[in-house]
């Protein structure tokens, strides 16, 4: 089963490859348990007998092959989109815009231009931090984290203006990084610095799954796992996010005949090359890793893969891991290696997940996918009333005892969204996007409750006594 990728680096493997599905290939694998023969699978397993893992193996390839089927209508349509949407607010509203189009004064937004926003920015247009929060604040680094990530979607000029101008910090960069197995830039973060006088602290900040990009939604579909020796089994399609190395594995370095050969660098390198040499100026400053979606997922991911290569300094040096709506991303031996680790350099790690958000809740905690989370889940319901908890209620998102009082609380976010504005301010307010969000999610309340805006709100209006939490796991 001859594949393009060395697994040498990987004791056990399942690996999954839409781009080379039969019809018939795929149905097979349903009637079949040796998966030997199938083109898509490259396991270290001749056989798999449980046929939920190979339903669960069709369901990952099918989703894979029809996003990449959809690819490009799907980024001509958000595209579009977005593009409306920013035209709609450069000319303030419907009628100025029409009233325009009269005159021949259409006001064109510029996709590069600080004031374009994406479509999740569009649903969330708040830029302040909350001046309430203040540096030592038990609610700091969180409220700090969810903005960074919420500020990742967007485009380069964007993110160094509210930086720069609006959160007074220093703006590092923001990159795109490469993805080997996409063969494309694939993956986004920022960086930025926050001095102030309680501590220097730089922000690293992973961007998440945009709503139209089918690239990123492969990642979060794509099933594969590889057991990395003293580590545990891990998600495939998170680390090549992340920067697996598609004939290499997690080298601690790379080869310069490896990196001359990418147009851009990978991720999880070419941060760790810069955190060391920001760090390496200032003993006192440390650094916090976040994301929303996607992105909680390679910032959970980022300190394991530091901690596989031994880089025991950039550990100590980590004040916290703070991540939103972040989906599974390995076994119980992952879990168990990386509460050891993140105890040993008391290393904080927040995994925040609003009301029936269906993101943390995937891929299933069961014996057929093995995927688990590890560390303190701050959960907050449909009020932002927060609770120190180790898994989520309704983990598997599908239990039908759950079904009708998530509708039921998607009644109340649709009510709350005409109501909050006028209990805690004009930051509140949503518009009319976001509303739609919640009509959607009358029938779908997981997808909803996955907006940015529900996790800005818990950080902002959760009591800090949630927040309050010894450093050790």
């Amino acid at each position: 089963m001859g594949y393009d990728c060395d697994k040498s680096f990987s004791s056990n493997y399942m690996v999954l490859k839409p781009e080379e599905v039969g019809l018939f290939d795929l149905l097979h694998i349903l009637f079949s348990s040796n998966i030997e023969k199938s083109k898509f699978v490259d396991s270290s397993e001749v056989e798999e007998r449980d046929f939920w893992r190979r339903w669960i193996m069709f369901i990952s390839i099918v989703a894979q092959k029809l996003l990449l089927f959809f690819a490009k209508p799907m980024s001509i349509f958000g595209s579009a989109i977005e593009f409306f949407l920013n035209l709609l607010s450069s000319n303030d509203n419907l009628g100025v815009l029409l009233l325009n189009l009269i005159r021949g004064k259409v006001t064109k937004p510029d996709r590069n231009s600080a004031s374009f926003l994406s479509f999740i920015g569009n649903m969330d247009k708040r830029v302040e931090l909350d001046k309430s929060i203040t540096p030592g604040d038990e609610r700091y680094y969180g409220a700090l984290s969810m903005m960074a990530s919420k500020a990742a979607y967007e485009n380069k000029a964007y993110i160094e203006t509210v930086v720069n101008h609006h959160w007074k910090m220093e703006f590092m960069g923001s990159y795109d990084y490469w993805n080997d197995y996409q063969e494309k830039a694939t993956t986004q973060a920022f960086i930025c610095y926050d001095k102030n006088e309680v501590q220097d602290t730089i922000v690293v900040s992973f961007r998440g799954t945009e709503p139209f990009d089918a690239d990123a939604w492969c990642s979060d579909f794509d099933l594969s796992w590889y057991e990395i020796d003293g580590m545990g089994k891990i998600h495939g399609g998170f680390m090549k996010a992340l920067g697996l190395q598609k004939s290499k594995g997690w080298p601690k370095e790379i080869a310069k005949q490896d990196g001359s050969r990418r147009p851009l660098p990978l991720a999880y390198y070419a941060i760790r090359d810069m955190l060391r040499e920001l760090l390496s100026k200032n003993d006192k400053a440390k650094y916090i890793l976040t994301g929303h979606s996607l992105g909680g997922a390679m910032a959970i991911l980022f300190p394991a893969i530091l901690a596989l290569h031994e880089e025991t300094w950039l550990l100590k040096r980590l004040e916290g891991v703070y991540t939103f709506g972040q989906p599974r991303v390995g076994d119980d031996k992952f879990v168990e290696v990386m509460q050891k680790k993140f105890k040993e350099h008391e290393v904080k790690y927040l995994r925040f997940v609003y009301c029936n958000d269906i993101v943390p809740r995937l891929p299933f905690d069961n014996s057929e996918l093995m995927f688990m989370h590890f560390g303190k889940c701050l959960y907050f319901n449909s009020l932002y009333q927060g609770k120190v908890i180790a898994e989520e209620p309704n983990k598997n998102y599908f239990s039908p005892l759950h079904s009708i009082p998530m509708r039921i609380n998607a009644v109340k976010e649709l009510i709350r969204s005409f109501t909050l504005a006028y209990k805690k301010g004009p930051d509140y307010r949503e518009g009319g996007l976001l509303r739609v969000f919640r009509i959607i999610g009358l029938v779908a309340p997981g997808i909803s409750a996955h907006s940015t805006q529900d996790y800005v709100n818990a950080t902002r209006l959760g009591s800090s006594d949630v927040f309050s939490h010894p450093k050790t796991l």
